[in-house]
């Protein structure tokens, strides 16, 4: 089997979009666009149950907010339903160069979140997805003794990023941690 960490995921498989093998998938990459450089993907189960599968990229197009995909040898609805779930993936060492303070997503899942804001640092919990989509900042879903906590990934809140040591520490404002906690009645 192959860990999970060898792989950067481009794209996760939704459903079965036309007639013809064609997939809809959501994006998972700021770098959409390299799809069009792109022929060898692997499909790699999310939690790695599975050996990862070299497939062949025939074409693809932007639609509605993802991405349909179209494999050699996938060429019907019933062949395409059994992709969903899996992870459109690439190698770790074939991803794009970042700049000096830019991260992959996948690279903050699973690391720790460490609020440095006290005079004692605090670990909040496991960063377990992070949301893109819920404005201007991306969010953090990080799992934590209290339950789930929602933390922006702002720049500004940002003190290290050490993605070997799996540690983010970020120096967030007071009561943020308050915004999170279920009330009780």
């Amino acid at each position: 089997m192959t860990s999970v960490q060898e792989w950067t995921w481009l794209a996760r498989v939704r459903r079965p979009q036309g007639r013809k093998g064609e997939v809809y998938a959501e994006v998972l990459t700021d770098f959409p666009e390299r799809f069009t450089e792109r022929r060898r993907l692997w499909l790699v189960a999310e939690s790695a149950s599975a050996p990862p599968r070299q497939v062949e990229l025939m074409n693809h197009w932007l639609h509605k907010g993802g991405i349909v995909l179209h494999f050699a040898g996938i060429d019907s609805i019933s062949a395409a339903e059994a992709l969903a779930g899996l992870m459109v993936a690439i190698p770790l060492e074939e991803r794009a160069k970042l700049g000096e303070d830019e991260v992959y997503i996948s690279d903050l899942i699973g690391c720790s979140l460490v609020d440095v804001s006290g005079t004692t640092p605090r670990t909040v919990g496991r960063i377990e997805s992070v949301d893109r989509s819920a404005g201007p900042v991306a969010m953090l879903l990080v799992r934590s003794a209290a339950g789930e906590v929602l933390v922006p990934f702002a720049k500004s809140f940002l003190r290290r990023l050490d993605v070997e040591g799996r540690r983010v520490e970020m120096n967030l404002p007071e009561g943020l941690m308050d915004l999170n906690t279920p009330s009780r009645h």
